[in-house]
């Protein structure tokens, strides 16, 4: 299309301005030539034979009664006459006109110009001829060329063009097949890497890395599904034996300690799926109502609904920590942060609300075992539980850190595990409201 394109504007101007060009050089040769001859004749008397200058074909200079005084050098001999007679002598007339043989050509279109003057013999005419054979070759030349070789050169450039873009785009359409061969049952297959070191091996590095992030993906979800699944079916089970116990022997059955430990199954299994809610909400990027939260504020109540607890909570005192985000959110964040750390504390819980330059930092330790510094990370992956903390926590889904960490990242911050002694310190860093959002 652009090749056609450019061919056409191209065309065109050359059709537009080459005939006059190759005229106008002809034009100026014989121009030059009646000019030269035109002055010669002024100041004296003119030779019998003209010199004439090279694709200027005839000079002459005719009297008014048709007698010529001067000419070009006839090749064979005779004597040349010029025949042709100005239609206005007053001024130069140029003209095409077709000729019979002049000076050894065939005859054919030639450019006559002619131009009065004053000679020592009286009133004159310069003629002078040029052949315009070789202006005509060339523009049947250039005709051809465009009318024939342009679109002949078109088709090759378009079949070269495919045949280069097919052969360029072969390996793009060997990934193309490959990737359509790969279904979500078989990520582990990776498309090869031509070591051609260009911008297809780049395409291929590329698609390779998102295979493997796919795969990655695959098989957390796998995993999350299958943790799920199981960490729901523990509650169910428990409450599905203790109804069918209760149903079996009803005369022998502690209805309210069956009701109270039915409603504590339930409320296990409430919570585990609001976690996996706020955690596929998180995971889609929903947009959630967003506010200024004072983190000074919500420390605070956290500590008051916790009164009596097993752990003591001491909450240093603290300044207003606005961020923006989401109330629910940051609750929850810091809900499961006390949950965890009331669960493997032995005493005493320490919690904090700093202000630090544009962040707000808030800190939560407790004095329990610790977490060895190899299972800092993986903590934070969903259903992870240690093994201590399943020995010791019965209750615990595995999901609380991870949802935290979640909500820290949803909200632009972070949540660490930071070396304590004794114990474990989780340190959230958010960003500090300052201004309109």
């Amino acid at each position: 299309m652009i090749a056609a394109l450019v061919f056409t504007v191209t065309s065109t101007i050359a059709l537009a301005t080459v005939p006059a060009n190759l005229r106008g050089l002809v034009h100026t040769r014989v121009e030059l030539a009646v000019h030269k001859v035109a002055d010669q004749s002024h100041v004296s008397r003119l030779p019998a034979k003209l010199e004439t200058p090279s694709h200027v074909h005839l000079l002459q200079v005719v009297s008014e009664n048709g007698k010529v005084l001067a000419a070009s050098p006839d090749p064979h001999g005779a004597s040349p006459v010029m025949t042709l007679q100005a239609d206005e002598r007053e001024r130069i007339h140029i003209a095409e006109r077709r000729l019979p043989p002049v000076r050894g050509e065939n005859g054919g279109e030639y450019l006559v110009m002619a131009r009065p003057v004053h000679t020592p013999q009286g009133r004159a005419t310069v003629y002078g001829v040029a052949s315009l054979a070789e202006v005509n070759r060339a523009l049947a030349w250039l005709h051809v060329l465009v009318f024939l070789g342009g679109p002949l050169m078109l088709v090759m450039v378009g079949a070269t063009t495919r045949a280069v873009v097919g052969l360029a785009l072969r390996p793009v359409e060997r990934i193309r097949a490959e990737l359509a061969e790969i279904t979500g049952q078989d990520f582990g297959r990776r498309v090869r890497v031509p070591d051609t070191g260009d911008e297809i091996a780049d395409l291929a590095a590329t698609t390779n890395q998102t295979l493997d992030r796919l795969e990655r993906s695959a098989e957390s979800q796998r995993r999350f599904v299958a943790d799920a699944s199981h960490e729901l079916r523990s509650p169910l089970s428990a409450l599905h034996a203790q109804l069918e116990v209760a149903n079996a022997y009803p005369d022998e059955t502690d209805w309210r300690a069956t009701g109270a430990q039915a409603l504590a199954a339930a409320d296990r299994l409430t919570g585990i799926i609001d976690e996996l809610m706020m955690l596929a909400r998180l995971d889609a990027g929903a947009v959630v109502q967003r506010r200024v939260v004072d983190m000074c504020r919500v420390a605070q109540e956290q500590v008051r609904r916790r009164e009596g607890s097993r752990a003591r909570i001491v909450i240093k005192p603290c300044t207003p920590a606005p961020v923006y985000g989401s109330p629910i959110q940051l609750d929850r964040m810091l809900t499961n942060l006390l949950d965890n750390a009331t669960r493997h504390a032995a005493t005493r819980i320490d919690l904090s609300v700093e202000v630090a330059g544009d962040k707000v930092i808030v800190t939560v330790a407790d004095d329990g075992d610790g977490i060895p510094p190899q299972d800092r990370e993986r903590i934070f992956e969903r259903f992870t539980r240690l093994d201590d903390a399943r020995t010791k926590d019965k209750e615990g889904s595995g999901l609380g850190l991870s949802l935290s960490r979640e909500i820290a990242t949803a909200h632009g911050g972070t949540l660490t595990v930071a070396g304590h002694r004794p114990g474990t310190q989780f340190v959230a860093v958010l960003p500090l409201y300052e201004g309109e959002p």
